[in-house]
């Protein structure tokens, strides 16, 4: 293992690291984006397990054709639908014929939620620490960091808490590409990091990203948190921060640390651990202050 300053030459894009972690899989069930818990288990490993068939193993299922429309009788309405998650990444149980396979130390999350301002969360952060440790689809991923130059201090602790996961970081600077077959994460303020294609897909609102944020303000100086209808429902300024992962089918998730400036991203860059980021879509924060989003 290096220390955060440390830099380490990847494997090619696409060669899977060697497995770390727990091959115990982690199954949680959420409702209202992750503001009600409705179970939580952990299971054992069997090589031959589906989503569904973990999940009705561990709940009461009720099905239409090939959605889950029930979990133990928390039910979607109209409006409502389940979202699936595994390992942060969006995801679905399969055709009746090939039901997507569990791997060792998948973390599941099935959440309940309107889709009012969009109907595609590509991605999500409350499944931290994956996807770093296991990866996607059963393939640990390189992981690169695309650091900005003027939040150095932000960029250490971000490297601290993935390389204390034991899992190796390249550092880049932003813009660079990480390539399809790598996790990305980007620190730097909005300004550093609004020409990326995440930046973009923020900017575009969360029918595009997933996120429900946005900066305003010619350099970003203004974080304004959405409601589920997408809708901002408060306005953060100095100081404010943001963690929060998006991607589009062609490549794998990219995390942003980011903020309106250096302390905000500073700020983001500490929320990186299980106990902040556990069960939210995404991460705003005010100092040591976390908002879940979308707001209520």
């Amino acid at each position: 293992m290096v220390t955060a300053l440390g830099i380490l030459a990847l494997p090619a894009a696409g060669c899977g690291l060697a497995s770390r972690g727990s091959a115990a899989v982690g199954l949680t069930v959420t409702r209202n984006f992750g503001a009600g818990r409705v179970g939580s288990v952990e299971l054992n490993h069997a090589g031959s397990e589906t989503l569904l068939g973990l999940l009705e193993r561990s709940f009461s299922v009720r099905l239409a054709g090939n959605s889950v429309t029930a979990i133990d009788g928390v039910s979607a309405t109209p409006g409502t639908r389940w979202f699936l998650f595994v390992n942060g990444s969006a995801t679905s149980i399969g055709t009746p014929k090939q039901r997507t396979a569990v791997h060792r130390g998948d973390q599941i999350w099935w959440d309940l939620q309107a889709d009012s301002a969009t109907s595609s969360v590509p991605a999500v952060v409350g499944s931290f620490p994956e996807p770093f440790v296991h990866g996607v689809g059963g393939k640990q991923l390189p992981v690169t960091l695309e650091c900005a130059p003027d939040t150095p201090a932000a960029c250490n602790r971000a490297a601290a808490a993935i390389t204390a996961l034991g899992v190796p970081a390249a550092r880049q600077l932003p813009g660079t590409g990480s390539g399809t077959d790598t996790l990305g994460v980007v620190v730097g303020t909005w300004r550093d990091l609004r020409g990326e294609i995440a930046g973009f897909l923020i900017a575009n609102g969360p029918r595009s990203s997933g996120i429900y944020a946005r900066f305003a303000g010619s350099d970003g100086q203004t974080l304004e948190l959405l409601d589920s209808s997408g809708r901002a429902v408060r306005s953060l300024g100095a100081g404010a921060g943001l963690v929060a992962a998006t991607g589009n089918s062609s490549t794998e998730p990219t995390w942003l640390v980011t903020g309106t400036d250096a302390a905000g991203v500073s700020a983001a860059a500490s929320a990186l651990a299980a106990g902040r980021l556990r069960d939210h879509l995404a991460l705003a924060v005010l100092g040591t202050q976390d908002l879940p989003l979308p707001r209520p």
